[in-house]
């Protein structure tokens, strides 16, 4: 176990006058951040008063209480800690700005509530007495854009973080994840139908549905199965397709086109949120849409997917990723990318200033040395890859050249999560139970990983896993698109790129967040109505008391502050690309 600093109970000489017996009694790990309940760190539960408890407080957090299983042993082994996930849930962020503790670790989804903190006084200056560049070395060293980034829009002179999603060069790009995945051997089945955009798609689903009405388990299957966990300002699934068909991005209430900066409004007359709005109304009416999208869950979704419950999904992650198992391949079963052809779907330049969501350290840590330490070691390349893959040694490793591969229990474990790890290097329960909860990362996934052979931490391109066809209709996939991987093909075709900038989005000011609530709420509600509407005539009637509801409540006034914000964004694109 790494030995830890404290925090420094005083500054100055008065932290001399500390007692010998008050030193020795926090070195050796005496005392526990105040939590019960804690965790051995072999996903047993049960606490463990050799361990120093710290609360992490993650707004992208989808997880109550104590991290278990393998990542907590990494963390137990290597610093001397236990973690408690806090989520933003019910109002927990606001609840803790006013108590004026945000915990010891603190992950932002967003600028907005980074700011709020910040301003309020509630997180860790990290040049406080060397903190940064004595604890956090690595990312001191290795992300000083990011760092100034943060600098720059505190607009004080000081670090209180560092943002997510880290590149090493501006120039790369990303991998596609908006990957257009659909069940290949069926598209074979049908004679490779040609597809050049959604009413396309729509007929390929219809004739999907005739030759494959169950699933793996005998349920009936659908096109695709939505859920509502991850809707923002828009629903998700509805604004992320016009996302991977036209190439735009998310942006206020509406979407951007990273091309022109030009922005248009989800309600706007003809848009394309209202556009894909009316294709999965038009999957409802065709009996291709989850009747429970509604009411699902990203679980409950996914174990449809993994059953072969649909047949599409626009993102890698609910397609390809989940539906792949060795024994769907054994089956000759597979889900590969097939892109319209007049589709220009999003690609993300990578960004070294780092992404919107933001790792920090609470104002009133214990522990902010060792907060500081944690948070590092994720920015280190073995804790970015033991974060994504498992432990090293036991699920990844570097061979004698340099180059990253998977164990054979790693390569289990990436197919299917719920691999147990066996007791593997004192690693026990599932893969799945030990994933980090935190849930945000600090490296861009595809990254330059200085530590290997000139790879990435993205495992599709590892040089180990470019190996041949894994099946038969995964050789016919290649040979008719005469691409080797799904990244090969994304690129092979039109794409849109979104460069990555300094642009930061700024909080919005308390009457027009309260507008800005109605609107959404009202974009959310009426739009899911609208999906489930039984005709054509009930959706158009639906749609138009949508915006006539979201103008009565402010909608232009958010319009307008979003168009605002697009030609900021153009701009700072501008001064990057040119």
């Amino acid at each position: 176990m790494r030995r830890h600093s404290i925090k420094r109970i005083v500054k100055g000489a008065c932290a001399a006058a500390l007692s010998a017996t008050m030193m020795l009694g926090l070195f050796t790990g005496c005392t526990s951040g105040g939590s019960s309940g804690g965790n051995d760190g072999n996903g047993s539960g049960g606490s463990n008063d050799d361990l120093i408890t710290l609360t992490v407080f993650s707004e992208r957090a989808n997880y109550s209480g104590m991290q278990v299983g393998w990542t907590a042993k990494v963390l137990a082994d290597e610093f001397g800690v236990e973690l408690n996930i806090v989520p933003n849930t019910n109002g927990a962020f606001d609840t803790r700005m006013a108590a004026g503790d945000l915990g010891d670790i603190v992950v932002f989804g967003s600028e907005g509530d980074y700011l709020k903190a910040m301003n309020a006084g509630y997180l860790f200056n990290w040049e406080e007495d060397n903190i940064l560049q004595d604890y956090g070395s690595y990312i001191y060293e290795n992300a000083s854009y990011a760092l100034e980034k943060n600098r720059d829009m505190n607009g004080n002179g000081n670090i209180y973080g560092v943002g997510f999603d880290v590149a090493t060069s501006s120039e790369d790009l990303q991998s596609f994840f908006y990957t257009w995945d659909i069940r290949w051997d069926l598209y074979k089945e049908l004679g490779y139908p040609e597809v050049k955009d959604m009413d396309d798609m729509l007929e390929l689903f219809k004739a999907m549905k005739e030759i494959c009405p169950t699933d793996d388990a005998g349920n009936p299957t659908y096109a695709v199965s939505l859920w509502p966990d991850w809707d923002g300002d828009m629903v998700m699934y509805v604004k992320s397709t016009a996302t991977a068909y036209y190439g735009y991005d998310e942006f206020g209430v509406g979407l951007y086109d990273p091309t022109d900066g030009k922005f248009y409004g989800a309600l706007d007359k003809d848009s394309p949120y209202l556009e894909m709005l009316k294709f999965y109304n038009q999957l409802y009416q065709n009996d291709l849409l989850d009747p429970d999208s509604m009411t699902a869950t990203y679980d409950t979704m996914i174990e449809k997917v993994k059953k072969g419950g649909t047949f599409f999904s626009i993102f890698n992650y609910a397609g390809w990723m989940a539906y792949n198992t060795q024994s769907h391949m054994d089956e000759n079963k597979m889900m590969k990318s097939l892109t319209p052809e007049n589709a220009s779907p999003i690609v993300y330049g990578m960004n070294v200033l780092g992404g919107n969501n933001y790792w920090a350290i609470g104002a009133n840590a214990e522990y902010p040395e060792l907060c500081m330490e944690i948070i590092n070691y994720y920015f280190t390349p073995e804790g970015r890859l033991t974060s994504e893959y498992g432990p090293k040694g036991v699920c990844w490793d570097y061979d004698e050249d340099g180059n990253t591969y998977f164990t054979e229990l790693g390569k289990a474990a990436h197919n299917d999560k719920s691999t147990d790890l066996g007791g593997e290097g004192g690693f026990t329960g599932t893969y799945k139970d030990g994933e980090c909860q935190i849930n945000c990362i600090t490296w861009s996934l595809d990254a330059q990983n200085p530590e290997s052979n000139g790879e990435t931490y993205n495992c599709e391109n590892w040089k180990s896993n470019q190996n041949s066809a894994t099946c038969e209709i995964d050789q016919d996939w290649r040979d008719y698109t005469g691409c080797e991987t799904i990244n090969d093909y994304m690129e092979s075709g039109n794409y849109t790129v979104s460069p990555g900038s300094a642009y930061v989005k700024p909080e919005r000011d308390d009457e027009l967040k309260t507008t800005w609530a109605q609107v959404t709420g009202c974009i959310r509600e009426y739009s899911w109505k609208a999906i489930y509407a039984e005709s054509d005539e009930e959706f158009e009637s639906l749609v138009s008391e949508m915006v006539g509801k979201a103008n009565s409540y402010g909608y232009k006034k958010c319009w307008d502050w979003s168009n605002e914000q697009a030609e900021l964004r153009k701009a700072a694109e501008d001064a990057v690309t040119q």
